[in-house]
């Protein structure tokens, strides 16, 4: 991409499309093209025509998707799949229509089966059945990325897709009960420390092994990758490193300083017992992450601090 090419972010307010936007500002890019929902709405075929008709974007991230945690998830089951399907197809179709020279679509590692191999290889896409409580959001990810992998095979364009790993960072999501779990231990531990609890009781027996990414991390991969890939299988985006959700909360708690006991509901499930993508592609493409986990939890625990209405939601 040209430091001058015209470049639309779509979700430029959510966590990744606003780490998007600061990496291509801070690698010179100046010409950024955005909207909010209430400028234009994703879900309208006519809406997303009449945008790229008029603004003719060259280059497209697709960061945009309508995202929750496991609870959203299944209690939306239809809304999730029909909002994410629509606001994607309207996307990538309008950029093939209007030329755009190369779009990137931004998916999930959950579009892998729930009982892929480990870590996670991007061949193991459809091998197997998919995990039920995410079904919904994961089929409309996987119609995503196919849709951009078979207008390359049918017109030739240069469409590429990113399946990052579990991430956090500013701008995160840390609702009470529709947030992930690196930002609801962020949250939980802040009030159990502001109220002086003695004690915070944590699902399951903390033995579940999760990989987590900065965000700001994927957003340098995303932009390293429309530079430097083309392809019709997508690019794993992740750390290569996991540890457990015991591991993980006591880091935590340490972090936000929360110096009370935390104890382990066994009665609750415990979930995928481990999820690791395979991120052997990005390396040797030449790409690795920055930002240790230590260190990004202490930016996303600032982060939560100096935005208190986020902190509410």
């Amino acid at each position: 991409m040209d430091k001058d090419a015209k470049i639309y972010v779509a979700g430029h307010r959510g966590m990744v499309g606003s780490a998007i936007v600061r990496e291509l500002r801070r690698q010179g890019y100046g010409n950024i093209v955005t909207r909010t929902h209430k400028e234009l709405d994703l879900i309208s075929q006519e809406a997303v025509n009449g945008f790229f008709a008029d603004e003719k974007p060259e280059y497209v991230f697709l960061a945009a998707a309508k995202v929750g945690g496991i609870v959203a998830n299944q209690s939306a089951l239809a809304d999730f799949m029909y909002d994410n399907m629509m606001l994607e197809m309207n996307v990538i179709h309008a950029a093939w229509k209007h030329g755009v020279k190369k779009l990137e679509f931004l998916g999930s590692s959950c579009i892998y089966p729930r009982m892929a191999p480990q870590p996670m290889p991007e061949s193991c896409l459809l091998t197997s059945s998919l995990e039920a409580t995410n079904e919904a959001y994961a089929l409309a990810k996987i119609s995503g990325l196919k849709y951009c992998e078979y207008l390359n095979r049918q017109y030739g364009t240069d469409y590429i897709s990113v399946m990052p790993t579990n991430l956090y960072g500013p701008n995160d999501n840390y609702h009470p009960e529709h947030s992930h779990v690196l930002p609801a231990l962020i949250r939980r531990f802040h009030e159990a420390k502001e109220s002086g609890l003695d004690e915070v009781t944590c699902w399951g027996d903390g033995s579940p092994l999760r990989e987590f990414l900065y965000v700001d991390d994927l957003a340098n991969l995303c932009v390293f990758l429309m530079n430097n890939y083309s392809g019709n299988e997508t690019v794993n985006a992740g750390t290569g490193k996991e540890l457990s959700i015991r591991e993980l909360t006591e880091m935590v708690a340490g972090i936000v300083g929360y110096h009370g006991r935390i104890l382990w509901d066994t009665s609750r499930p415990n979930g995928t017992p481990r999820k690791l993508l395979d991120v052997s592609k990005a390396t040797a493409l030449g790409w690795t992450y920055s930002t240790e986990l230590p260190e990004g939890i202490r930016l996303a625990y600032d982060d939560f601090l100096s935005n208190p209405m986020r902190a509410e939601r």
